[in-house]
């Protein structure tokens, strides 16, 4: 295509800019009225929109409002205010050409040197948990056409994106105005905030449409920004960093109340022992060692404290692998609690709230890590994992909310007798919930809704299954047990029975079924098939 921009001899150099005219409009108000001062000293014309020029303008210096140079006012509740010819044009008119020059005085439209505009606070919306279309009206339509118009002509025009950059923009308004180079090194950190601002906006539209059921997307953008480095990850040798999600609401969002800084390893403790509380909708805490359960439990009836009740109970499970733990509770952490901690080292206790009394015992133990939930908090609804050149992503395997109706309703009894209380069925349901959190092969032994023995990880069911009952002991007899899939062959529950499980519950699904529910009728033993697995790797 033809025309003068292909012409070089007709491009006249310009350096240094001076600044006679600035487009102001920011959802940041921070140092702003310094800014206006400087500019407003140095004899420039700021033309702003809505808040910013109130403010500017309450400070005690003259604003020209976009309405007046546009000569439309604001409309559609402040959607349209800035997208107009006279504001663009005086944004993109590269004034090293002659005709775009003659253009603008054709059509009376004066030139910016200058654009300072940050965006909608979109992420921060986000981050609050505000309604979809609260957060849809973060979305910042005229901010980021300003800020790419006035980037592309950086040859003319300088922008402004952060108030960090406001010192050496006031020098250079003082100082005759900004240089090419600058005006270029400005140009390239607006493009990168529009960016970020843009993939912020389409992983949040992703997040809600996967929320929706639709097809997992085809592009996947995941934004996160670090928080700080780690001492090191799981091992010595490895660097680690904690990174925060746009949009995240879990542990890397949590309040460090006191204690040393988190380690990899914390982070990664704490996260399981959170999906496992709150994977109960009774008061409940969770004891993890290596992403594993040591101990989960409910709080028993009637408990004067129900939280330190439930933290006794799954302490029970295994003390000996709860030393070093990290302990999450799904209800505020109680002084009674906190008590029945004071003589268990702890690496890590992560809560919604703590009671001011329970704090101030934790403050005589200066290296437990006392981390308090954002307010917000929430269970993921996508699972990521890396894998080597990618990554896989997948649903969150998540319980409903309903301890009972939900949760059981599609259950099958191939064997035995349904029970007939609430208690048993909520403890069928407890070990049912709990073994999700268990790492594949699992096994949970339960009693009164609380854990008495796991057996995790294992290669083989059977493996799993010995390994609980050794660990439960004598407390096995009259336990109910849970397997997170189906038993292939019929050895397992009969390690079960033999030692003295009462009812199991278990997905189904093996060709060898008939036999293992056989054994269970023979043996008068209560079996439910779910039709649901839940594998954790």
């Amino acid at each position: 295509m033809a025309g003068p921009r292909h012409d070089p001899s007709l491009y006249r150099e310009r350096d240094v800019v001076p600044i006679r005219r600035a487009l102001v409009s920011v959802s940041d108000k921070t140092d702003l009225v310094p800014l206006a001062a400087a500019l407003a000293a140095a004899g420039v014309e700021i033309v702003s929109t809505g808040s910013t020029a109130a403010t500017i303008r309450d400070a005690g210096f003259a604003v020209t409002d976009v309405s007046a140079v546009t000569g439309v006012p604001e409309m559609l509740d402040g959607r349209v205010k800035t997208l107009h010819p006279y504001v663009h044009g005086g944004l993109l008119a590269d004034l090293r050409l002659q005709a775009h020059e003659d253009q603008l005085a054709e059509f009376g439209i004066l030139p910016f040197e200058l654009v300072v505009a940050n965006l909608y606070p979109f992420v921060e919306t986000v981050r609050s948990g505000a309604a979809a279309d609260d957060v849809v009206e973060q979305i910042d339509i005229g901010g980021p056409a300003m800020v790419r118009a006035a980037a592309k002509n950086y040859a003319n025009v300088a922008v402004v994106v952060s108030p960090e950059s406001y010192p050496a923009l006031i020098e250079a308004v003082g100082g005759g105005g900004t240089t090419l180079t600058q005006r270029k090194q400005l140009a390239a950190r607006a493009f990168a905030h529009t960016a970020a601002y843009d993939r912020a906006v389409a992983t949040w539209f992703s997040e809600e449409t996967l929320a929706d059921g639709v097809d997992l997307p085809q592009h996947l953008t995941i934004k996160a920004e670090r928080i700080a480095p780690l001492r090191y990850g799981e091992n010595a040798h490895q660097r680690a960093a904690i990174y925060s999600r746009v949009g995240g609401h879990g542990i890397a969002q949590a309040d460090l109340l006191q204690g040393k800084p988190m380690s990899y390893n914390n982070y990664v403790d704490a996260d399981a022992a959170l999906r496992t509380a709150f994977d109960m909708v009774l008061p409940a805490v969770a004891i993890i060692k290596h992403a594993n359960p040591c101990g989960i439990a409910v709080a028993a009836p009637n408990a004067l404290d129900p939280i330190a009740s439930a933290h006794l109970r799954a302490h029970e499970c295994d003390p000996l692998s709860a030393f070093g733990g990290v302990i999450a509770a799904n209800r505020t952490v109680t002084l009674k609690m906190a008590e029945n901690l004071r003589d268990i080292f702890t690496e890590v206790i992560v809560a919604p709230d703590f009671e001011p009394e329970a704090l101030e015992l934790f403050s005589l133990k200066k290296n437990l890590r006392i981390l308090r939930l954002p307010a917000d908090w929430q269970q993921e609804r996508m699972d990521v994992r890396l894998v080597s050149g990618g990554l896989l992503l997948q649903d969150a395997d998540r319980f409903p909310d309903d301890d009972f109706a939900s949760v059981a309703a599609n259950w099958e009894l191939v064997s035995g007798e349904r029970p007939t209380s609430a208690e048993q069925m909520q403890n069928l349901i407890f070990a049912w919930k709990s073994c999700r959190a268990v790492k594949s092969n699992a096994i949970v032994l339960a009693k009164d809704s609380a854990t008495v023995g796991i057996g995790m990880g294992q290669v083989n069911r059977v493996d799993s299954c010995k390994l609980a009952v050794e660990r439960a002991g004598g407390r096995v007899t009259g336990a109910v047990a849970a397997s997170d899939a189906y038993f292939p062959f019929s050895d397992g529950p009969e390690i079960l029975m033999n030692a003295g499980v009462t009812a199991i519950v278990q997905p189904g699904g093996s060709v060898r079924d008939e036999e293992t529910v056989d054994l269970a009728r023979e043996r008068g033993i209560t079996m439910f098939f779910t039709g649901e697995r839940h594998f954790f790797h």
